[in-house]
């Protein structure tokens, strides 16, 4: 029997639930990278219900479009590569110079906020940001009526602004003042 695109994209957000939020959910444990024990996450899976395997696990990971996965080089350990708002997870990315011009997307209505306090990380820990325009658009549409906000990333990272490139492509900083869009 094989996984459709329904159920690998179910997967998907079952494992970005507990990999980046909450995995004490199904108890199970991150380190501080926020790598998970792949045999604990199909035990804790199964206690409510779902059927995990390390087959579907790596079929996940493989077609997940966004790259949102990573399994250890062992094939024991699975973790979220960014968007961790558990306070367990620490990950130390490298602080990388970003391009003249990254992207944020977001949908109109909470525009009146953002320009207000700028991008702050709320929940998570670091604001995502994008070096393409399509990627930027195709997250805020997830929102609702969605929109651009072009960032002037090197010119913050001059002043002083760290930047961080997760595996996947996603740029990830602390916050964006309004005076850098």
């Amino acid at each position: 029997m094989g996984t459709d695109n329904k159920q690998l994209n179910e997967i998907s957000k079952f494992l970005s639930y507990v990999l980046r939020h909450e995995p004490q959910s199904i108890g199970l444990q991150l380190d501080t990278e926020g790598w998970a024990d792949i045999e604990g996450l199909i035990a804790g899976a199964a206690k409510q219900g779902r059927t995990l395997d390390r087959t579907i696990i790596r079929a996940v990971v493989s077609t997940n479009d966004k790259k949102r996965f990573a399994i250890s080089e062992d094939g024991a350990f699975i973790r979220a590569v960014q968007g961790h708002s558990t306070p367990a997870v620490q990950r130390e990315y490298v602080e990388t110079e970003p391009p003249e011009t990254l992207y944020h997307g977001t949908a109109t209505r909470f525009l009146e906020s953002i320009r207000e306090q700028g991008l702050k990380a709320g929940a998570r820990h670091h604001v995502h940001l994008s070096p393409d325009k399509s990627i930027a658009l195709a997250v805020g549409k997830r929102y609702g009526s969605p929109v651009i906000l072009e960032i002037q990333a090197l010119r913050m990272y001059r002043e002083g602004f760290k930047f961080f490139l997760a595996e996947n492509g996603v740029w990830l900083t602390d916050s964006v003042p309004t005076r850098f869009f």
